[in-house]
């Protein structure tokens, strides 16, 4: 079984950014740029490193992110660090935090308080931090079953059995999670073939 590694995409905010052909420390990131009507990682807005510290105008795409460590974000090169046309702009993980986790049972799990990415090559948001009404925080894996409105994330019933309260627990049972997505997926592949085939 592969565990994924996972951290709070907050904590990725004022690491170096970089380059693998050449060493240099090209940038440092300023924040986390998440959609989250998609539940899905853009990228990340920049700041300059060195003594002229400020906002940069580059950006830094998900999909041009070599890998994300504990210490440091890889890239390839600097050129992968895009001057936009359209800027990615300021952190939307706002357009989830404080919103309220209800499951399809209709219990109130608590409030999103921040996302988790994974880390490593092919960086994508996996689940929500959510601190419970008794004060305690646990992990929500993402699905697309989410349903996301202005106040509250829907997440589906069968998703509450791969909540955890710890990170390193939660990332272990993401490969479980996503075998049994995958399952109910095929299993409704299966059911619409057979459906079709009786048809006419």
């Amino acid at each position: 079984m592969t565990t994924s590694r996972v951290m709070r995409a907050s904590d990725v905010s004022g690491l170096p950014v970089v380059t693998i052909n050449s060493g240099d420390d090209v940038a440092e990131i300023k924040d986390v740029v998440f959609d989250g009507t998609n539940h899905r990682l853009v990228g990340f807005t920049l700041n300059k490193r060195g003594w002229f510290r400020g906002k940069l105008r580059k950006q830094l795409p998900a999909g041009s992110v070599a890998a994300i460590g504990p210490d440091a974000v890889m890239v390839a090169d600097a050129v992968d660090l895009e001057d936009p046309e359209v800027p990615l702009g300021d952190a939307e993980t706002h357009a989830v935090i404080g919103n309220r986790v209800i499951s399809a049972n209709g219990s109130n799990l608590g409030s999103i308080i921040g996302v988790i990415i994974t880390t490593g090559d092919d960086p994508e948001a996996v689940g929500y931090e959510v601190e419970g009404e008794d004060g305690s925080a646990y992990f929500v894996p993402i699905s697309a079953q989410l349903a996301l409105s202005d106040n509250n994330l829907l997440i589906p019933e069968s998703s509450t059995d791969f909540i955890r309260n710890d990170l390193a627990g939660f990332g272990a049972a993401l490969a479980d999670h996503r075998r049994a997505l995958d399952a109910a997926s095929q299993h409704g592949a299966s059911e619409a073939e057979s459906t079709g085939g009786t048809g006419a």
